[in-house]
C-alpha cells in the first residue's frame, strides 16, 4: 500500500498562536467543478453549498474561541482561508480560575470546517455525496510581508481564475 505524502510540517506544534493559510480541495474536483457556485466576469457566485461552507466557516469561532478568522475565498471546487490562533489568557474571578479554556489546533479546526460543511451540504443534497479530500494543504505565516501575500492572493483568487 502506498504512504501517503505529509503535509504538515514536522515536529511544529498547529496550536501556536500565529496566522495559518489553508487550502481545502474538494474530493473528485473534476465530477464536482462546481460544488460552490461558479466565477462570472472574474467574482465569485455562491450557490446553496457555497452559502452552507459560507455560514460554517463564520460559524468557527464558535465553536473554537481561540481563532479569529481572518481573508478567504470559497472558490467554485476548493476554499482557501486565513486563520488566526490567539493565545487566550487565562483569567480568574477573584479567588478562584475560571475553567481551563481549550487550545485547538489547525488540525481539529479544519476538521471541524470540513464535518460541519459536508454534513449540512449532504442532509440538503441527499443523492450527492459531497466529500472533501482526505487532507489540506497549509503554510504558516512567519511575517507581515507573507500576510499580506497570502491575503492578495485570496482577494485576486477570482480574478485570476481560470476553468479546468
Amino acid at each position: 500500500m502506498r504512504e501517503r505524502k505529509k503535509l504538515r510540517k514536522h515536529d511544529y506544534d498547529y496550536s501556536k498562536p500565529g496566522f495559518y493559510f489553508i487550502t481545502i480541495c474538494v474530493h473528485q474536483r473534476l465530477r464536482y467543478k462546481n460544488i460552490f457556485g461558479e466565477i462570472r466576469n472574474k467574482k465569485m457566485y455562491l450557490n446553496s453549498n457555497g452559502e452552507i461552507l459560507l455560514h460554517c466557516w463564520n460559524d468557527l469561532p464558535n465553536h473554537y474561541h481561540n481563532i479569529k478568522l481572518n481573508e478567504f475565498v470559497i472558490m467554485p471546487d476548493h476554499f482557501h482561508g486565513i486563520i488566526q490562533i490567539i493565545k487566550k489568557n487565562a483569567a480568574g474571578n477573584g479567588l478562584k480560575p475560571f475553567p481551563a479554556v481549550t487550545f485547538h489546533g489547525l488540525p481539529e479546526i479544519i476538521r471541524g470546517l470540513k464535518t460541519f460543511s459536508s454534513r449540512r451540504i449532504n442532509e440538503k443534497n441527499s443523492n450527492l455525496h459531497f466529500r472533501w479530500q482526505k487532507s489540506y494543504y497549509d503554510n504558516i505565516i512567519y511575517n507581515l510581508n507573507m500576510l499580506h501575500i497570502f491575503q492578495n492572493y485570496i482577494i485576486y483568487n477570482p480574478e485570476n481564475w481560470k476553468q479546468k
